[in-house]
């Protein structure tokens, strides 16, 4: 009888194992024999991948205009990504406890080169937001995110309690935020400004801040917001091309409506990789800003819709990511990673969503790079980073869990 119950036990557990559901949620899902989060690594680097090849795809006119060799942006897209992926293999080994004992070095160090480009920077368009370093290109708004991340994820640790229980604990974060957008207001850098005041105010909200401090910062920072939209006439032009951009198609309006006629063409599956009319000069910034254009008209619906799915699981497995850290001893550092998570899954979130909204005419311009996909040496360097971070936090997860957990068949 009990042979028959273990042969009957061991049908239905192969039955299981054969089913496609439970097959994803095992892959999906943290395993306790992985060290490492291998579907966060495969979306990662499934959205390097589709960006080598759109940047590609997107850059061969632009190359050929302004340097007489169309593999230019390809060859420094790809000296990027290998650096990026070194970076990223280097910050695995990295300890969680050392971002968190520099956070006030590593803040520092970003208001201290957001000074330095205003003196030195490389000026483009009228903006200075570069820093020349030899053959590479340094945007330093884009290390400060993530510098500036890593020190409210420290903050949210050490005065967790002063957030949610005084007014004072939740507004010094805010002016160090203030002190940053000042700085980013003389570049001008108003996406990056608008990117890192959302990471602040939803990492307030998940760190659990009363709902009127955090509603009373919402309608702040829209006042404020709107107040620098209609200081400056050039902003107000986008805002007023996003509504109606075919009143002015040839002027204020061309970018969005060549973007939406890529869109109009590409239709359900798109008309092939590297078929592209917009991209032939007719589409200004095809291979970074409105790099998603392309891929609406080479690859259609399918192949947005893919994109969006695998920067859904990303953000998705970061933020869960974020959930489980927490969930540890709240004097551990596991918490400050929690917060670290919390804040890269909001920030590329925020930032995918108005890069593909813009593009779509859904959101206004902004000039904001798609995490791991937009051609951009240091938005690609600096999210990889941010992945690495993310498999060292998970990791730091995994193993105290396990260290945590209850050993099977224990002493008698």
């Amino acid at each position: 009888m009990r042979n028959e119950q273990q042969l009957e036990l061991g049908i239905q557990q192969t039955a299981l194992q054969q089913s496609p559901w439970l097959r994803l949620r095992e892959w999906w899902w943290p395993q306790e024999n992985a060290l490492y989060d291998r579907v966060l690594l495969w979306l990662a680097l499934s959205l390097l991948a589709i960006g080598l090849v759109m940047v590609t795809s997107a850059s061969f006119p632009v190359g050929e205009r302004l340097t007489n060799n169309p593999f230019h942006f390809v060859m420094r897209h790809s000296m990027y990504l290998v650096l990026g992926l070194g970076l990223l293999a280097l910050v695995v080994q990295i300890p969680v406890r050392y971002w968190f004992n520099g956070s006030a070095a590593l803040l520092m160090i970003a208001l201290g080169m957001l000074i330095m480009v205003l003196i030195i920077g490389h000026e483009v368009n009228g903006a200075k937001r570069w820093i020349r370093v030899g053959p590479v290109t340094l945007q330093t708004a884009e290390l400060a995110k993530l510098f500036f991340l890593i020190y409210m994820a420290s903050y949210l640790h050490r005065r967790f309690d002063q957030v949610q229980e005084n007014l004072r604990g939740f507004i010094k974060p805010l002016a160090v935020l203030f002190c940053f957008a000042m700085l980013l207001l003389l570049q001008p850098d108003f996406g990056s400004l608008v990117v890192m005041s959302c990471i602040v105010v939803g990492m307030l909200f998940l760190a659990g801040a009363r709902l009127w401090q955090f509603f009373g910062v919402i309608i702040v920072f829209a006042l404020v917001l709107t107040l620098l939209i209609v200081y400056e006439p050039y902003r107000m032009r986008r805002i007023v091309s996003f509504l109606d951009p075919w009143q002015d198609p040839f002027g204020s309006g061309y970018q969005l409506t060549q973007s939406l006629m890529a869109f109009g063409r590409g239709d359900w599956l798109g008309q092939g990789l590297g078929n592209s009319i917009q991209k032939l000069q007719y589409l200004p910034e095809a291979h970074t800003d409105f790099i998603m254009a392309v891929v609406g008209e080479e690859l259609g619906f399918i192949g947005i819709l893919l994109i969006l799915i695998l920067v859904f699981g990303l953000v998705l497995r970061a933020m869960q990511l974020g959930h489980r850290a927490l969930q540890s001893d709240q004097q551990s550092k596991l918490q400050f990673g929690g917060f670290v998570a919390y804040g890269i899954g909001i920030w590329f979130a925020f930032q995918a969503m108005v890069n593909i909204g813009a593009a779509a005419g859904l959101l206004p311009t902004k000039g904001l790079t798609l995490p791991l996909i937009s051609y951009g040496g240091t938005s690609l360097l600096t999210s990889c980073v941010a992945v690495g971070i993310l498999l060292r936090i998970d990791y730091e997860v995994r193993l105290a869990q396990l260290k945590v957990a209850p050993r099977r068949g224990g002493s008698r």
